[in-house]
């Protein structure tokens, strides 16, 4: 207690204006914390937050938002996550996945903030899937190296920290592009055929399941590596289908390819996804079923 308040843990999300971000931003700002948001745009999607607006790739500026705020966590949300584009815009990739990632844990460090940091499947090449913490990675693509390297980044600087490991992030952020749930409704009322993968899998995730796991991980301050994804494996395709049935869409439309088929830039890992029973365990984690996530999509976004 101090002068008869209560002091306020305090929460720095960097890339508040993602679509993971939007969400933090939401549920943080309505709880008990003192809370700053931060993104490469120059104003906030939510007006009523303490905003900065910070390229995480310039050191001084890391240092100021973090020195001035003084946070007792750190969720570094932002990165480079274009993965074909990686392939080409090599040095950009590295310096938001890495670069960017060291000035982040440098500056957490200096303060004593526990730094919570989004990492992904791409770190594996999708030949054993689906894949515990412990699992060794061996990223296929320039993204997925790029994100390895700004694990190991946060590993070895010394700072407090958690790495959570995410897939096919979908859910109701408002502002920006439309996730992949949203893209498959809009394509499919607008009478527009879609090519899926058949062989692409991973367990989905919803974006309020990783908001309710960070929020565990600041609560009982855990450290360390943690999956944390949907309750089921299946294909993009058979995502796809599920969407389409959900919501009384033409599945005529939906047509079934390889990814070979596509000619992407970059290389995917197709038996992927993540076992979660670590973050079940640990932090009593308890994702929402496909078909729940689809309801609070279709009741907050009037789908």
């Amino acid at each position: 207690m101090l002068g008869g308040n209560l002091i306020k843990t305090r929460i720095l999300i960097i890339g508040s204006n993602g679509m993971l971000g939007q969400r933090l931003t939401t549920y943080f700002s309505n709880n008990n914390y003192e809370l700053m948001c931060a993104s490469i745009e120059p104003k906030s999607f939510f007006p009523d937050v303490n905003y900065k607006c910070v390229d995480i790739t310039q050191k001084n500026k890391v240092r100021e938002l973090i020195l001035d705020f003084f946070p007792d966590f750190v969720i570094n949300a932002a990165g480079y996550t274009n993965v074909d584009k990686a392939e080409k815009e090599r040095e950009l990739a590295w310096k938001i996945n890495v670069t960017g990632v060291e000035n982040i844990a440098l500056y957490s460090w200096t303060v004593d903030a526990h730094l919570i940091h989004i990492s992904t499947d791409y770190i594996f090449d999708g030949k054993k899937g689906p894949y515990t913490e412990n699992d060794k990675p061996c990223p296929l693509s320039y993204y997925g190296r790029t994100k390895l390297a700004g694990e190991n980044s946060i590993r070895t600087s010394g700072v407090n920290y958690t790495i959570i490991r995410t897939n096919v992030l979908y859910g109701p952020a408002k502002f920006g592009k439309p996730d992949f749930v949203r893209w498959v409704i809009n394509s499919l009322r607008n009478g527009e055929k879609i090519k899926i993968v058949t062989d692409q899998f991973n367990n989905p995730t919803y974006l309020d399941d990783i908001v309710s796991a960070i929020d565990k991980i600041i609560l009982y301050r855990k450290e360390g590596i943690y999956n944390i994804a949907g309750t089921e494996i299946l294909s993009r395709y058979d995502f796809t289908m599920r969407i389409a049935d959900f919501f009384g869409l033409n599945k005529k439309l939906i047509e079934p390819v390889l990814t070979k088929d596509l000619n992407q830039s970059a290389p995917r890992p197709l038996k992927s996804g993540l076992i979660i029973l670590k973050a079940m365990t640990e932090l009593d984690f308890k994702p929402h079923t496909i078909e729940e996530t689809f309801e609070l999509m279709k009741e907050e976004l009037n789908l």
